[in-house]
């Protein structure tokens, strides 16, 4: 250490505080990543020749250590150590410590305050900042970054620097500054590089400059054309829907790999055309699973679910993708049992774990089937495996736990969620509303507003609900003139159908009536007889041939508004309207139909099982029972009123 010349010596006591403070004690900004502005500090300038310092310094080991084992405590502790033995600013020592800050997503602040503070940030220090902002799902703080302090810095960029640029301009569809980057290239030698000419063409394809891609491509065309810029250009044409281009390339490639092959076949299904997707599949010299994987998905989005079944049958190694695509198929097309059963099968099989995708669709699945056993069973796997649930999977869960009646487990999944969206919001309101727990869900939709979430339409759907099972007319209004004056949401058929029910269960129907006529847009048929519904409920029979009639002029080809207006007609004991309504149905030639009586079976026997034979026997027997006393009811009704009509 002693031949080691410390750079904390050669600087100023004023040079060195304010380094140590700008480079370790500065907190990142709040509003993102990077600091709000360039740091006030004169910046170290190291030792004309640094000395050499070898790979194996402790120091350099401990950083090693520290960003494979991902330890952030220890990792400033050496931090500190370095800077202290004044070696921070070697460029070897500069280099380790920012990948070692780089592969932990909350020391990143410090890693771009350190390469601020380095004397001769070099190209491979921006990469390595660039490329872990990528990773971290933060491109905006990765183009701020460039653009504030490498570009300014005169960081002179290299062949690695440019394909993770043109990624990032791809990703913001920053068109102009694709090219004023591809004019750089040019300056500095670099377009003949084959990663940076097939970024270029992938830039240019997402920004939608299928002209410059294809100058780009036919530039090179006779000199160095090998499959990963033939692949590049036929993934560009596929993106921008130009499939018959990208075809024409394809015939043209000297030699297809697996990726040429499964990117035509991913056009042709883009585009619709499954006939061409599939010959060209079974053309392939070689399939992986991707190419199975894209053909399964293509039929199941097209709706064919026996081929993509059958695809899914016989591939020969299926990976959790191919089992997740089937699984989401049949959730999608409300075919539950069937997706729960293929799971069982997923399982059995032993081919792919499950990941958050899998769990989703079973768990919609058991949800929508209203079983709660298979749902905590599922739930329990979860537990097992070693993944971490997202604001995905626990909104799932928590709706399986209220659709299948279980509120306080889904309020202890609601109260363990790390992060709430207004999905998950949405899900509890609705699963106290359908309890009949109306206070619960307000005090949730107001500790919603307090939290941040903003609610959307299905927020306040939820809670009109809720206030429809109860009946609390009062907090009903609130929330939808809140919906409206504050949130601005313009009401739909299902606010405006809540809000009817809601006023018309309560007996209001003059203040329904209202409400209706001053809709904006014509109130639906379904509106109507919600209304007309609550009339019969609470017999107020003025309001109801109100009603009648508007429904008569909607649906006139219909026999039932004609019925519902006779039968008030009936009800104040005004015999000559209602044979004016039947003479009008026969005259428009109306007829109703045919009464249908449907009998729930209530249980899947095996014939051979004396145990079944007796249960089902005594069901029978109950079915029966019941049966005979309805019909009795039947005949009473019927007696009572053939008197009544006789005294008439």
């Amino acid at each position: 250490m002693t031949s080691t010349p410390n750079l904390i010596s050669q600087r100023s006591s004023g040079h060195f505080d304010k380094t140590l403070t700008a480079f370790y004690f500065r907190q990142p900004s709040a509003t993102g990543v990077l600091p709000p502005a360039p740091l006030p500090i004169n910046k170290p300038s190291p030792h004309p020749s640094s000395p050499p310092l070898k790979l194996s310094h402790p120091l350099l080991r401990a950083l090693d250590f520290c960003r494979f084992h991902r330890y952030p405590a220890a990792l400033n502790q050496v931090l500190v150590q370095l800077l202290v033995a004044g070696i921070l600013f070697h460029p070897l020592a500069a280099g380790r410590a920012l990948l070692a800050l780089s592969s932990l997503p909350s020391s990143l602040p410090l890693a771009i305050t350190l390469f601020f503070v380095l004397p001769h940030p070099d190209a491979f220090a921006s990469n390595t900042l660039i490329r872990s902002l990528l990773a971290a799902g933060l491109p905006d703080a990765a183009i701020t970054f460039y653009r504030r302090l490498v570009f300014p810095a005169a960081v002179k960029p290299n062949h690695f620097t440019f394909p993770l640029l043109l990624k990032l301009f791809s990703h913001l569809n920053l068109h102009l500054d694709g090219k004023s980057t591809h004019a750089r290239i040019t300056k500095l030698g670099l377009e003949a590089d084959v990663f940076v000419r097939n970024s270029l063409i992938h830039m240019y394809a997402c920004v939608r400059d299928i002209v410059s891609a294809e100058k780009m491509f036919a530039s090179y065309d006779a000199i160095d054309n090998d499959s990963i810029t033939y692949n590049s250009m036929i993934d560009g044409y596929v993106k921008n829907g130009m499939v018959v281009s990208a075809r024409t390339v394809f015939d043209k490639m000297p030699d297809r790999d697996m990726m040429s092959w499964n990117t035509m076949i991913a056009g042709y299904i883009g585009n619709g055309d499954l006939d061409a997707a599939r010959e060209l599949f079974w053309m392939m010299p070689v399939r992986d699973t991707v190419s199975w994987n894209s053909m399964i998905d293509g039929y199941a989005r097209n709706g064919e679910v026996s081929v993509a079944r059958e695809l899914f049958d016989e591939m020969p190694v299926r990976s959790v993708v191919s089992w997740n695509v089937l699984l989401a198929l049949y959730a999608r097309l409300k075919d539950y049992t069937e997706c729960l059963d293929l799971f069982e099968q997923m399982l059995s099989a032993n081919e792919a774990k499950p990941n958050k995708a899998t769990f989703v669709s079973v768990l919609t699945s058991a949800a929508n089937l209203g079983q709660l056993d298979r749902g905590k069973w599922i739930h329990s796997l979860i537990r097992e495996s070693s993944i971490e649930p997202d604001v995905l999977l626990l909104t799932t869960l928590l709706t399986m736990y209220v659709k299948c009646g279980a509120i306080e487990s889904a309020k202890e999944v609601f109260d363990q969620m790390p992060e709430r969206n207004t999905i998950s919001f949405n899900s509890m309101i609705m699963g106290y509303g359908l309890h009949g727990q109306t206070n619960r869900a307000l005090e949730l939709f107001l500790e919603m507003e307090k939290c941040g979430s903003v609610p959307n339409e299905a927020t306040f759907v939820c809670i009109l609900s809720a206030c429809t099972q109860s009946g609390d007319v009062l907090e009903g209004w609130w929330c939808f003139d809140r919906m409206v004056r504050v949130y601005n949401i313009v009401p739909n058929v299902e606010h405006v159908g809540c809000m009817v029910d809601l006023l018309g269960r309560s007996g209001l129907l003059k203040d329904t009536t209202k409400f209706v006529m001053g809709l904006t847009e014509s109130p639906t048929k379904a509106l109507w007889g919600a209304l007309m519904s609550s009339c019969w409920r609470h017999s107020n029979w003025e309001v109801g041939k109100f009603v009648g009639n508007k429904l008569i002029e909607m649906m006139p080809e219909e026999v039932g508004p004609y019925i519902m207006l006779s039968n008030i007609w009936a009800a104040e004991g005004k015999w000559e309207e209602v044979e004016k309504i039947r003479v009008m149905i026969e005259e428009r030639g109306l007829q109703k139909g045919a009464g249908v009586s449907l009998a729930e079976r209530v249980d899947v026997f095996d014939k051979s099982s004396s145990e079944n034979s007796r249960s089902v026997g005594l069901r029978k027997s109950i079915v029966y029972s019941l049966l005979s006393e309805m019909c009795g009811h039947l005949k009473v009704s019927w007696t009572e009123f053939d008197e009544r009509r006789k005294c008439l």
